[in-house]
């Protein structure tokens, strides 16, 4: 795993894609899966998922950081004795530095009782493994505008948007234009300078 990502002041860590881990200890198998997300809305749905998928495991535990900030996150321990299962996967999110990032891990029980500080490990360990064998990206902390323009001033848009290497997610050109952009919290003051005589310039 790569590190020293955070080389601006918009820049933070999450995962590319989902990866997978895994943890044995007397029987009991802990299945981990770390998951990029950026929304409550898809950690429901791939929740949901999980548990249709592995719903003869015994425990579905999950801990989840959204944002630049990091400050929307949850811990849930499923059934689990409190603190063991959550608290530890969320220490492996903190302790990595990421954020945009959901871990689930899935346990079959081995017949055996692991006590505290053996769940504790183990769900450590599990979520551990699956940020392992991720990779690691830099993501760029942003706000979405919606800038509307006349037509004959496309030219001077669209410069702005090439100096600052701004790609428009959406875009109508019209006698009225309009496109939609994200741009990067470090350039928002100088962005809203150039185009300040454009009729709007609006944060959704």
């Amino acid at each position: 795993m790569e590190s020293n990502y955070k080389s601006a002041p918009d820049c933070y860590k999450s995962i590319a894609t989902l990866s997978k881990g895994l943890y044995k200890d007397n029987g009991s198998k802990f299945i981990s899966f770390a998951y990029p997300v950026e929304t409550e809305l898809q950690v429901k749905s791939i929740l949901s998922e999980i548990k249709k998928e592995y719903f003869d495991a015994r425990h579905h535990c999950y801990a989840y950081r959204l944002g630049y900030l990091g400050d929307k996150w949850r811990i849930n321990d499923d059934g689990e004795p409190s603190s063991t299962a959550g608290k530890p996967i969320y220490g492996q999110i903190l302790s990595n530095e990421l954020s945009d990032l959901l871990i689930v891990v899935v346990r079959y029980f081995g017949g055996i009782k692991l006590g505290v500080p053996g769940l504790i490990k183990a769900y450590k360990s599990a979520a551990a493994d699956a940020i392992a064998n991720a990779r690691i990206i830099e993501k760029i902390a942003g706000e979405i505008y919606t800038v509307t323009f006349d037509y004959l001033q496309m030219n001077e848009v669209m410069k702005v948007l090439k100096d600052l290497n701004i790609t428009p997610s959406t875009q109508n050109f019209d006698l009225s234009c309009t496109i939609d952009v994200k741009v990067r919290l470090t350039q928002i003051d100088q962005f809203r300078e150039l185009l300040k005589n454009t009729h709007i310039c609006q944060k959704v």
